[in-house]
């Protein structure tokens, strides 16, 4: 009868324990439909952004093209405008080399008479060249207002020739 009762109590606890098992069994079960559910949402939202950068990929590769083909068209116009800055820095300095051997020119024709003309020149060829600007520039008005002689228009030259130097410095 020790048999019999002990044989029950096994078969009891086993069938507890084969319970507990089943019970443990369908949270892990219900676990992992819950899991491989998550994983097949994750998959679809891969799939869709995985799509998505690919038509942003796609667009942007386009607009690189767009703006490759845009550079290459833009090419001749700077190169245009570029020669045509060296064009303009050619002829500004044409004119001033210009007004500066019409002022050489014109201070030459004004300074043959005197010691003082001579004395000045020592000075503008110690100067700096706005210098010597301002200081024909001054000359100039000092005998244009003591004398009118000389005409209007070498005002205008001394005037264009210190806004070059300034502008150039």
């Amino acid at each position: 009868m020790i048999w019999q009762i002990s044989v029950a109590l096994i078969a009891v606890a086993f069938v507890v324990l084969v319970v507990f098992l089943v019970k443990t069994l369908k949270a892990a079960e219900n676990s992992l439909d819950k899991t491989t559910q998550t994983l097949q949402e994750i998959q679809k939202t891969v799939d869709e952004l995985s799509y998505e950068v690919k038509q942003v990929v796609r667009q942007a590769n386009s607009i690189t093209e767009d703006v490759e083909h845009k550079m290459k068209q833009l090419d001749p116009v700077l190169e245009s405008v570029k020669n045509v800055g060296d064009v303009l820095n050619e002829v500004t300095l044409a004119a001033k080399q210009v007004s500066t051997s019409l002022i050489g020119r014109m201070k030459k024709t004004s300074h043959k008479a005197g010691s003082k003309a001579g004395a000045e020149q020592v000075v503008a060829q110690e100067e700096h060249p706005i210098d010597r600007s301002m200081h024909t520039y001054g000359s100039t008005y000092d005998r244009a207002a003591n004398s009118k002689s000389e005409p209007g228009w070498m005002k205008w030259v001394d005037i264009a020739s210190g806004v070059w130097h300034k502008y150039r410095s």
